[in-house]
C-alpha cells in the first residue's frame, strides 16, 4: 500500500476541505483563496501527487493523443516530418501514436484501425503510393476524428492538406536545366496514383514545352519507387539512340538508384551523365555525386503545418459540411537549390 499513489481524496482527508476544493486548487481556479490553493499544490508536491489523466480526458472528451501514420519512419524525408509534427504537438500537450503503412494499402487500413481503437483525436497521414480509395478514411468521420493529410494528399478538394507545389517549382528546374546548356531532359516519374506525380509531369510538360520543344515522350519513365523498377527505367533511357544529357528523378531516393545504375555501368556522373532530383534531402550531401539541383519540399515545416492544423480543428471543433471553403489546405512553395560545386565547375569550364 505504501507505494500506492495518492488521490486527491486523501489530499482532502489531510486538509480538512472537500475533493472538489483541492481538484479546483490544483488546477489555480480563481474561486479558491491563495492561502488554500497553497496549501493544497503544497501538499500535493510533498506526496508526489499526479493528476489522473484517464479521469481528465474522460472529463474533457480527449486523450490528448494523435495518430501518425506514414509510409516509412526511415526515410530521412518522412522522419523530418515526424520532428515537425511532434515539436509542435508537444506545444500544445499531445502525444504521438507512431504507425508505419509500408506503402500498402492494407497495411494503412490496418495501422488506421488500430489508431480509431485507441480513441486518437485527430490523424495525421502521408498516404501509401498504392492508395486510390478512400473509403476506410471517410469512415473516421463517425467517430469524429479529424484528418490533416500531408506530402502525399488525396486528389479531392474537401479535405484538410499540407502539401509542396512541386508544379511551379518542376517548371522552374527545366528552365534552369535549358539555361545551363541541358537540351535532352530525360524523368523518372514516380507511382501513378500519386498527385505529386502528376505534378511534376505537368510542371515538366509545360516546362519543355514553354520552349517551343515537343516534348519527346520516350525521354518519360516511370518507377515504383523500388530499386528494381528505377533499373528498368534507367536502362530504357540510356538505351534511346539519343539518350537524355540529364535526367530528372522523383525523388532523392530514386537518385540514389540512379547513380549506382550509372556507376556500375561505367558512366562518368556530371560528365556523361547529370542527375537532379527533389527533396533536397542532408543524405545527399554526403554521397559522391549530389544532384546538380533539386527542389527543398520542406517535410519539418509540412509535419508542423499539419499538426498546428489538426489541433485548430479539434480545438475549435470545425465544422466539416463538405464545402471547401470549411477545409484548411496549406500550399507550400517549393525552393529550388543548385549543387554549389556544379555551378563552380560550369563557370571553370
Amino acid at each position: 500500500m505504501e507505494n500506492k499513489l495518492p488521490t486527491i481524496k486523501e489530499i482532502a482527508k489531510q486538509l480538512n476541505v472537500s475533493v472538489s476544493t483541492v481538484s479546483r486548487a490544483l488546477s489555480n481556479h480563481p474561486s479558491i483563496g491563495l492561502r488554500t490553493r497553497t496549501r493544497v499544490q503544497e501538499l500535493a508536491k510533498e506526496l508526489n501527487y499526479e493528476p489522473n489523466t484517464k479521469a481528465i480526458f474522460f472529463k474533457q472528451q480527449k486523450t490528448f493523443i494523435i495518430g501518425v501514420i506514414l509510409p516509412y519512419i526511415k526515410e530521412e524525408f518522412f522522419s523530418e516530418a515526424v520532428s515537425g509534427i511532434e515539436t509542435a504537438a508537444m506545444e500544445h500537450n499531445y502525444t504521438i501514436l507512431f504507425g508505419q503503412s509500408f506503402d500498402g494499402t492494407e497495411r494503412e487500413k490496418k495501422v488506421l484501425e488500430a489508431m480509431k481503437k485507441q480513441r486518437v483525436d485527430g490523424l495525421i497521414i502521408s498516404l501509401s503510393k498504392y492508395t486510390n480509395n478512400y473509403d476506410h478514411l471517410a469512415r473516421l468521420e463517425k467517430y469524429d476524428i479529424p484528418i490533416v493529410y500531408f506530402d502525399r494528399v488525396p486528389p479531392f478538394d474537401n479535405a484538410h492538406k499540407v502539401y509542396c507545389n512541386l508544379y511551379k517549382g518542376t517548371i522552374e528546374m527545366v528552365n534552369w536545366l535549358f539555361s545551363r546548356g541541358f537540351k535532352r531532359i530525360g524523368f523518372i516519374n514516380g507511382p501513378d496514383k500519386l498527385i505529386a506525380t502528376h505534378d511534376r509531369l505537368k510542371g515538366y510538360i509545360e516546362g519543355i514545352s514553354k520552349k517551343k520543344l515537343k516534348v519527346d515522350m520516350r525521354l518519360l519513365e516511370q518507377t515504383d519507387l523500388s530499386r528494381e523498377s528505377t533499373y528498368k527505367a534507367m536502362e530504357k533511357l540510356l538505351a534511346l539512340k539519343n539518350p537524355p544529357e540529364v535526367i530528372i528523378t522523383f525523388n532523392d531516393y530514386v537518385h540514389l538508384d540512379v547513380m549506382q545504375y550509372a556507376r556500375q555501368h561505367n558512366l562518368k556522373i556530371n560528365e556523361d551523365i547529370f542527375f537532379a532530383s527533389y527533396a533536397n534531402l542532408p543524405i545527399t550531401s554526403y554521397t559522391a555525386f549530389p544532384p546538380i539541383a533539386s527542389i527543398e519540399q520542406y517535410p519539418y515545416k509540412q509535419g508542423e503545418k499539419a499538426m498546428e492544423i489538426l489541433i485548430r480543428i479539434i480545438n475549435d471543433k470545425l465544422q466539416r459540411t463538405g464545402v471547401t471553403g470549411n477545409y484548411y489546405q496549406e500550399e507550400i512553395e517549393g525552393l529550388l537549390m543548385i549543387n554549389k560545386s556544379f555551378e563552380l565547375n560550369k563557370a571553370s569550364s
